[in-house]
């Protein structure tokens, strides 16, 4: 089975760039190498470059293990928390019915 391509507009393939940009820094202010990153995440040292670089095509479990290597898994429970417009669609069907 074919799988479609990913289409990122510019604006967001640069949130991606900035997450894989965080992630190199986090590394490196805790002096870790990329082998030792890759190692503990159990990836390969191009699938870390390729988060670092903010690659969309990479797997968000990779992304995930390698936060955690760094201690910082549990950034992962912002995504998507702060979710205004939904609350406000809720509400919204809320006081219609």
């Amino acid at each position: 089975m074919k799988t479609k391509k990913q289409i990122l507009f510019p604006k967001h393939q640069k949130i991606l760039e900035q997450v894989g940009e965080n992630i190199r820094l986090a590394r490196k202010r805790r002096r870790l190498t990329t082998t030792q990153v890759a190692e503990r995440a159990s990836i390969t040292r191009k699938t870390l470059y390729e988060i670092e670089k903010g690659n969309p095509k990479v797997a968000f479990g990779s992304y995930f293990n390698v936060l955690r290597v760094l201690n910082l898994q549990e950034d992962f429970l912002k995504l998507a928390a702060d979710d205004k417009l939904g609350y406000k669609l809720q509400d919204f069907e809320l006081l219609n019915k």
